[in-house]
């Protein structure tokens, strides 16, 4: 059966290439576990190229919410394609990390303020210099460069997340303001146009305390973690400056040592990467940031599968 350009196979063709029974498949199809798939009368049409969900039931007890199983599936399917795709060259491995690190800079800086275009921020990380851009533009980005280098560092290294190395990481983010760098913040802050007013400085060493001893027993699926860490974290604002480029690259070190793939909120999405953070703190619902890293997530699975193609 075929739709346009999209060829379709009933569900007990797809059962049998995915080694698995007839009625389980119309029950993912159901649950709306597998994207693209139509019901036809009583029966269900599934692309012919669709990938296996993962099971919905190993996801039980992972904290992911009812409403994003089948985002999390997808996601599993993706990773797991990508474990069976062929292996990349040394080269192709070595010039997609370079493609993300500028992506990923340029984002994160640009989050924050950082006035560097994409391309000006390969050319700074490049070792040039741009024209009637501050000096103060050029270090955030070497210092964001530096810093997930450094995290990528640590994540290989097997050692435990720590205080120390959470101000170690910020030490490198805020290579522009030496003074302030790794130290915990010593003055009230708020946080402008936000619900949520961050501690008092007196809280801030035992409640990193209290966040590095949880993340470390956190038994919730990885992107889960990461982005309720993510919120808490970004809560604490235990920096005067470089909390959110520190804190996505925490974020980051929770895929990466799960074995997913590091993401990146991208500048066009900061307005609903700021409203996520509202609807934590007005509503207690984690649900808008979790999405968000869920679906950076398969953003970045995609464009490696459709390179490695």
């Amino acid at each position: 059966m075929k739709k346009g350009t999209i060829k379709f196979v009933s569900s007990a063709k797809t059962a049998e290439r995915w080694g698995i029974s007839d009625r389980r498949v119309r029950v993912m199809c159901e649950k709306e576990q597998i994207p693209g798939a139509e019901r036809n009368g009583k029966l269900w049409k599934i692309p012919a190229d669709a990938q296996k969900p993962a099971d919905g039931r190993s996801l039980r007890g992972s904290g992911i919410p009812s409403s994003f199983r089948a985002l999390f599936s997808e996601i599993d399917a993706l990773k797991e394609k990508l474990k069976k795709a062929r292996p990349l060259t040394e080269g192709e491995r070595s010039r997609l990390r370079e493609a993300f690190l500028v992506d990923y800079t340029y984002a994160s800086n640009a989050i924050e303020g950082n006035t560097l275009t994409l391309s000006e921020t390969a050319m700074v990380l490049a070792g040039m210099t741009v024209g009637q851009k501050p000096l103060k533009d050029h270090l955030e980005a070497i210092g964001h460069r530096d810093a997930f280098c450094f995290l990528e560092e640590f994540v290989s290294s097997g050692e435990p997340i720590s205080e120390l190395f959470v101000r170690q990481l910020h030490s490198l983010v805020l290579a522009d303001k030496p003074q302030d760098k790794g130290a915990y913040r010593g003055i009230p802050v708020i946080i402008t146009g936000a619900s949520h007013t961050p501690p008092q400085p007196y809280l801030i060493k035992p409640l990193m305390e209290e966040w590095v001893r949880d993340l470390k027993k956190a038994k919730k699926h990885p992107l889960v973690t990461a982005a309720l860490f993510h919120i808490r974290f970004e809560a604490i604002h235990p920096f005067i400056d470089g909390n959110g480029r520190t804190g996505r690259l925490l974020a980051n070190f929770t895929l990466l040592r799960a074995g997913y793939l590091p993401v990146s909120i991208k500048y066009e999405n900061r307005r609903a990467y700021y409203a996520a953070f509202g609807a934590y703190h007005k509503n207690n619902d984690p649900g808008p940031m979790i999405a968000l890293f869920a679906e950076a997530e398969i953003q970045r699975l995609k464009d490696y599968l459709n390179i490695i193609r």
